[in-house]
């Protein structure tokens, strides 16, 4: 707070500025006014002088002194005193400064200053001497006061007896110089504009008004705030937007980004500064765009990304899961824009794809053991029966059943994890009346136990879906095939179910999207799942119409070389 007080709000500097301003534009009015009065005094008196010396000039008596003083007649001191009296009446009426009158040599004969009789008169650049008038600027004045004045100059011409005697010619005796003195500063601007005064109060008052109010204004809008509290707020809002580990995103109303943090940067693989640029020129994708800026169709998990929130919306953005909740933003009443933060929830949708396939794996126990009971049962009611025939037959029977299934895929499948699940997911699709059939043409190798564990997630989900897509319909069936191709596990899931529409096919694999009723909220999580699992990897998952079945089938291709952990620690770095 001390600091506060000794330093001057940004409301105040701004006001000593204008105040600056307002005296630098009064400054520049009172010099073009004194330069304007400058030029109206020389226009309008270099003429008036130049008239008092050719009246002086055409006089005869003027004229005829010059001539006896050129023809050595008259002295130099007569010709002074004669010429006094027309000096002095030219002199009255025309506010001249000085009336001169010089010989052709330059010297001053007669002046209204008799000081000045004797001394050199400074022509300037007047050729008055050479017989033509002049108008114009002399300084110092010919008055020898250093005085810039205005001067007017006219030679001096007599009528005498030329050679012959019979005729006359003119002839050249010297010249009248009428000098009037520039008034001061002051008087020119008095005399530029009566109300100049007038007119420059009225400018610095309202200059000074306009700029108190702009003072308060400004005050107003920044809190009375100075300008390194100013500073401070905006270096603490930066260190405190760049250092937490959510993400924040800035869009305008135009749909520009005006601040984006480190975290947002790296979850959304912005390289170059952002900050100004639209949302669709930073390659985000139609749905990660429409979340940012609220334009485009409605969002997932009960966010409608062309409205103004958005709420756990969760999107794939490269490798990444990331969860946007968006705010409309405004200042005042007026919109400014959105807010929206990032959360990276790639760790968790992991845990949560484990958790899944625990999931399934409990209920393909669950299948089998309603399935082991049922034999069971058959197996009591038999001996009670005593029909022990049909018991060894059915014993027989069952057991050939699951060594022939073990056998098949075992034969085709040398990953124990991938054919465990196929021989437990056979059961449940049994239980839900479905052939579950893997394909002859099968063959997969042993798999390193990441590699392993994503594709049983794949796999386990992709035939949870099919199960459930064609299950009820008559002569269901779901195939199931898996190769392996230059160091590359394909996978082939199709189904005779109802399919998936064109719409739909970038829909399903966004989080809590589905075709099926959500009875305990866990639809919309499976194809997600494998989804993310396959751009970790650097695969991909594709969908499209059987083509005989009808249904849908997906394929998928899972590199095996690299591990989802590792791609997840190469993005985050």
């Amino acid at each position: 707070m001390r600091g506060r007080r000794r330093e001057l709000t940004l409301a105040g500097q701004f006001l000593l500025l204008q105040l600056g301003v307002v005296a630098l534009l009064l400054l520049i009015v009172g010099v073009i006014s004194v330069r304007q009065s400058t030029a109206t005094f020389e226009s309008e008196r270099g003429p008036a002088m130049r008239s008092v010396a050719e009246s002086l000039a055409a006089q005869d008596f003027v004229r005829s002194t010059l001539l006896a003083a050129v023809d050595g007649e008259v002295a130099g001191p007569e010709v002074a005193r004669l010429l006094a009296p027309p000096i002095e009446s030219g002199l009255s009426p025309s506010d001249a400064t000085d009336v001169l009158v010089v010989s052709l040599d330059g010297v001053v004969l007669a002046a209204s200053d008799p000081s000045l009789v004797g001394s050199r008169a400074d022509l300037g650049d007047s050729d008055v001497l050479q017989g033509r008038g002049w108008v114009g600027n002399v300084e110092p004045g010919a008055s020898g006061d250093g005085e810039r004045a205005v001067a007017g100059h006219a030679p001096v011409y007599a009528v005498v007896p030329d050679a012959s005697g019979s005729g006359t010619r003119v002839r050249l005796v010297g010249a009248v110089l009428a000098e009037q003195t520039y008034p001061s500063i002051g008087d020119r601007l008095t005399g530029a504009a009566g109300n100049l005064a007038l007119y420059l109060g009225l400018g610095a008052l309202l200059g000074v008004v306009g700029t108190y109010v702009v003072s308060r204004v400004v005050k107003r809008s920044t809190r009375g705030l100075a300008p390194t509290e100013i500073a401070n707020l905006a270096d603490h809002r930066e260190a405190l937007l760049h250092s937490i580990r959510e993400g924040v995103v800035a869009v305008g109303t135009d749909g520009r980004v005006t601040m984006m943090n480190d975290a947002a940067r790296v979850t959304l693989g912005v390289a170059a500064d952002p900050v100004g640029r639209h949302i669709a020129d930073l390659g985000l994708g139609p749905h990660v765009e429409a979340l940012l800026d609220g334009a485009g169709a409605a969002g997932t998990d009960g966010a409608d990304a062309g409205a103004g929130e958005v709420q756990d919306a969760v999107a794939l953005v490269g490798g990444r899961v990331v969860v946007f909740n968006r705010r409309s933003a405004s200042s005042r009443g007026r919109g400014i824009g959105s807010v929206t933060t990032l959360r990276d929830r790639t760790e968790l949708l992991s845990l949560q794809s484990q958790l899944s396939s625990n999931l399934s794996i409990t209920d393909t126990l669950r299948a089998q053991t309603h399935e082991f009971d049922n034999q069971l049962h058959t197996i009591s009611g038999l001996v009670q029966l005593g029909e022990y025939d049909e018991v060894r037959t059915l014993v027989g029977r069952i057991t050939r059943h699951r060594s022939e299934i073990g056998a098949f895929v075992s034969a085709r499948l040398e990953d124990p994890a991938l054919a465990a699940l196929m021989i437990a997911k056979d059961a449940v699709a049994v239980e839900r009346g479905v052939e579950l059939v893997l394909d002859p043409g099968s063959r997969l190798g042993p798999l390193p136990a990441e590699v392993s564990a994503d594709l049983t997630t794949v796999v386990g989900n992709l035939v949870d879906n099919a199960v459930d897509a064609c299950a009820g319909t008559a002569d269901a069936q779901v195939e199931v095939w898996v190769t392996e191709v230059d160091g590359d596990v394909h996978v082939r899931v199709r189904d005779n179910g109802p399919g998936v529409p064109d719409e739909l096919r970038d829909a399903i694999f966004v989080r809590g999207f589905s075709t099926k009723p959500d009875v305990l909220g866990g639809r919309g999580i499976g194809l997600p799942l494998v989804q993310l699992i396959c751009t970790q990897r650097g695969g991909r998952v594709e969908v499209d119409r059987a083509a005989e079945e009808g249904g849908a089938e997906f394929r998928v291709v899972l590199p095996r070389g690299v591990s989802a952990a590792a791609v997840r620690q190469g993005v985050e770095t």
